[in-house]
């Protein structure tokens, strides 16, 4: 049985991946994501940056509707979401960081102005930002996502920070 607190705790979560807020999670508010971070750095969606963000994007969708869209209509609802995909991967985040570090990685690219396989902290709050989080949430959290200050996020930062976050404990 899912708590009212889990539910709660885990909402914030599903709002993240419902980019338009029709209720549901679909391919559509993937694109839209990759849309948003790609316009956030004036990045073309043919470049080699845009085609890797927007294929870890259908891997990241493909893999939480695997695990998630029970019913198999190409939507994930919140209930599907509570129960399946956060119930369900909460045992095992590396999972879950597993099924999202294609998209992660290629947003880390897109954000990584100098090559060097790492974005500035300010960069990562655009990432954040672009993806719907409000600015000073976004500023505090890509701060924090710099574990080792050296003023740079790195995929493993980036992949241990979401597998926390998007496995919340019931």
């Amino acid at each position: 049985m899912v708590s009212s607190e889990y539910e709660r705790r885990i909402a914030a979560r599903f709002a993240t991946f419902d980019q338009d807020g029709n209720g549901w999670i679909d391919r559509e508010d993937f694109s839209a994501a990759s849309k948003a971070v790609l316009n956030e750095f004036g990045t073309t969606a043919r470049s080699d940056k845009g085609q890797a963000l927007y294929g870890g994007a259908e891997a990241f969708w493909q893999g939480m509707a695997g695990i998630a869209d029970r019913d198999g209509d190409q939507r994930i609802t919140r209930d599907e979401f509570v129960n399946g995909a956060v119930k369900r991967l909460r045992d095992n985040p590396d999972r879950f960081a597993e099924i999202a570090r294609p998209f992660l990685h290629a947003a880390l690219a897109v954000a990584d102005t100098d090559g060097d396989g790492k974005a500035t902290v300010e960069a990562t709050a655009r990432v954040l930002k672009a993806l719907g989080a409000p600015e000073e949430v976004a500023t505090a959290a890509a701060a924090t996502l710099d574990t080792d200050a050296d003023g740079k996020v790195d995929e493993a930062e980036v992949v241990n920070a979401f597998a926390r976050y998007f496995t919340v404990p019931e």
